[in-house]
């Protein structure tokens, strides 16, 4: 089983040569999570429906242990992402009322976009007893494949396979699947840029397939703009 998501698809730190040792799995996700809460960066880009051409506009922010998604076409909205506490909390921000999203819509797309909640709360990142399957390469760069099981019933993954780069800590890609063990979400980072000496997306591929044919039913690309120099 294979998966991809975001999606320390973002920003991640170098960790360096003496970091690159074998590890376990829990501290491995470990460094995923805290790769996402050290940031704080401001990016603008947008989502891009492949089939359509249709784009939303996105501003994301990051600092003190929280992720703004701000999408500014109507209507308005800001997905917040709370780092501060384990698991992370998702909110939704609209015309001056936040709400933490409820289980029952984590499976719901998110501007009518492949990403859908469950990818923006990062929650399978807090996925206990994660396990090291082996080493294997993304891009022809080193990576830990790490897996993480559903502990429960909410949301729309039953496991995840995250491939996570040894050398910066960040993910490089991942796949999701359903209950019957079929691949339905794959993510894949396909650019990066250098953002204040940090490894930051330039862009993002999501994709959903149909578990029973394993054929791409959808994809839409995360692009983020090269911030100007000060």
């Amino acid at each position: 089983m294979k998966f991809i998501i975001l999606t320390t698809l973002l920003l991640t730190p170098c960790l360096g040569a003496a970091a690159a040792q074998p590890k376990t799995a829990e501290e491995i996700m470990l460094a995923v999570r805290q790769s996402y809460a050290g940031q704080n960066q401001k990016l603008q880009g947008e989502l891009r429906d492949d089939a359509t051409g249709r784009t939303e506009p996105l501003t994301l922010t990051m600092g003190n242990q929280v992720m703004n998604f701000l999408f500014s076409t109507p209507p308005v909205e800001t997905i917040c992402l709370d780092l501060n506490t384990s698991p992370s909390k998702l909110y939704q921000v609209s015309k001056g009322t936040s709400k933490q999203v409820p289980s029952s819509q984590l499976s719901s797309k998110v501007r009518g976009m492949e990403l859908n909640y469950e990818d923006l709360s990062l929650g399978f990142l807090y996925w206990p007893h994660p396990q090291l399957l082996k080493e294997a390469r993304v891009s022809l760069q080193k990576c830990w494949l790490v897996r993480v099981m559903n502990p429960g019933k909410e949301g729309p993954y039953y496991a995840v396979d995250i491939w996570v780069h040894q050398a910066s800590g960040g993910t490089a890609k991942m796949e999701a699947y359903d209950l019957s063990s079929k691949v339905i979400k794959r993510y894949e980072v396909t650019k990066m840029q250098k953002v204040n000496g940090t490894n930051a997306l330039k862009e993002l591929r999501v994709e959903t397939l149909d578990p029973a044919t394993g054929k791409v039913q959808g994809r839409t690309y995360m692009k983020m703009n090269t911030p100007a120099k000060p």
